[in-house]
This record gives structure tokens, C-alpha cells and sequence, in this order.
């Protein structure tokens, strides 16, 4: 057994059993998140008059807030193949970032085919608890939790298209707040339990924000934002707080 900084216990590295099953608890309220927040992406695509199978394999295939829901406007305003790929590529592109960083703490043993694999099941909140695992990475867990959320997500887009238009408008964008909530589940564990870590939070925060107001930087899209600052604060925190082969402070 281990236990990250929120004193979290973790099973052994090697029992795949025992992280299958906490995948899967640890997922279930993500979905129920998802479930929420697929909802009000469910009705968008109604209203651009797309179906619920068509709804389901595009959030089955994507599940991605800000890159599905640009998506979906980009089909109601009529744009191109070529403008639709390129749109959604850059809104998500932090998901790379976020693979890549995934991939660094597996087991150098596992193959090439398992590391992509674990990229599919990458959103924000998924790597935000595979990231809190401490030192290795058990895959399945990943894979595990990433089945329940996406269930959730997809569910809640086909609801969203079949009835979602009998909630009032208050009702169905106050499901939103769901996502927030999450991440606030996520973080302020950690916060509580190192000072270093709550420094960062808020220092990501404020510098987030600026991005939205300071010139020429608030006009670069969102994922580009995401991606500079991944990149700057990671490496600043790296660097005043490296931690060594078994992920340890």
C-alpha cells in the first residue's frame, strides 16, 4: 500500500485487481459530473438538428467539453471538414501535454500499445487523479476509471438530445457548475496537505486569468493558452521542486 499527498492509500503496483476496482469508484463521480455536463452538450447538438446515435459515437469518440461543444457549433454554422479538425485539434491539444506526462509515470516496461491506450482515456479530471497516484502508474486504473466517466458523458449527451429540451434553460445551465465542483474535489486535497501545492493552485489560477485580459495573449485560442502555461508553470515547479525516481517530494 502507498498513499499520495492527501494521504490517499493506494493498492500495490502489482495487484492490477484490486486498481481495476478502484477505478471504477473512483470514476463514478466523475460520471455523474459528466452525466451533467454531457447533458447541456446534448442539447446544443439538437438544436443543429444531430441525432442521438450521431451524438453518442461523437462524444463516445471525443469527450472533450470545450473541444465538442466548438465542435458542435462549427456543424451548425455549416464550416468545412478541414476548419472542424483544425478548431477541435487546437482547443484539445492540452490533452497531449497531459499523455505525454501520463506516459511518464508508467513502468518503462509496458508497451507502446498501453501507453496509447491510456491517452484515450485522458480529460481533465482523469488526469487529475492519475497524476495524484504517487510514483507509478498503474494503467488499468486509468482505463478503468476512463470506461464509468466516458459512460457518463455519453449518456448524458444522448439524454441532452432526446429530452433535454423539457428542462427549463436556468435548470439545464446550472448543470454546468457539476465540472467545477469536480475540480475543486480534486485540488483542494492537496492544497490542504502542502503548502507548495496550494502556492501553485493559485499562482495557475492568476496567471490563467491574465491570459484572458493581458494583449495579444488573450487573443491566442484556448487551448494555445492552456498549452503555454502547462508548459511554463510545470517547468517552474519542476525546477523548485524536483522529485526523484519513485516520485517522491
Amino acid at each position: 500500500m502507498s498513499e499520495n499527498i492527501s494521504g490517499v492509500k493506494y493498492p500495490s503496483y502489482e495487484n492490477r485487481k484490486a486498481w481495476a476496482v478502484r477505478g471504477f469508484r473512483d470514476g463514478i463521480p466523475i460520471a455523474l459530473g459528466y452525466l451533467a455536463v454531457g447533458f447541456t452538450i446534448g442539447i446544443a447538438a439538437k438544436n443543429v438538428s444531430i441525432s442521438a446515435v450521431q451524438g453518442l459515437l461523437m462524444s463516445t469518440g471525443m469527450v472533450a467539453s470545450a473541444g465538442e461543444y466548438a465542435a458542435v457549433l462549427l456543424i451548425g454554422s455549416a464550416a468545412g471538414v478541414l476548419e472542424m479538425i483544425t478548431t477541435t485539434l487546437i482547443i484539445n491539444l492540452r490533452y497531449f501535454l497531459m499523455s505525454c506526462s501520463l506516459t511518464q509515470k508508467l513502468d518503462p516496461k509496458e508497451p507502446l500499445w498501453k501507453r496509447f491506450l491510456l491517452a484515450q482515456c485522458v480529460t481533465d479530471e482523469l488526469f487529475g487523479i492519475s497524476a495524484a497516484v504517487p510514483g507509478r502508474l498503474q494503467p488499468v486504473y486509468t482505463w478503468c476509471a476512463g470506461i464509468v466517466s466516458i459512460f457518463g458523458w455519453s449518456l448524458g449527451t444522448v439524454l441532452g438530445i432526446v429530452v433535454g429540451n423539457i428542462l427549463p434553460v436556468r435548470a439545464s445551465n446550472a448543470m454546468n457548475v457539476a465540472l467545477y465542483g469536480m475540480f475543486l474535489a480534486i485540488v483542494i486535497p492537496s492544497a490542504r496537505k502542502s503548502m507548495f501545492m496550494a502556492g501553485l493552485i493559485i499562482v495557475s489560477m492568476l496567471t490563467s486569468w491574465l491570459t484572458t485580459v493581458l494583449p495579444y495573449v488573450k487573443n491566442l485560442s484556448e487551448g494555445f493558452r492552456v498549452i503555454i502555461l502547462t508548459v511554463a508553470i510545470s517547468a517552474i515547479a519542476a525546477i523548485v521542486r524536483p522529485i526523484d525516481e519513485e516520485g517522491e517530494s
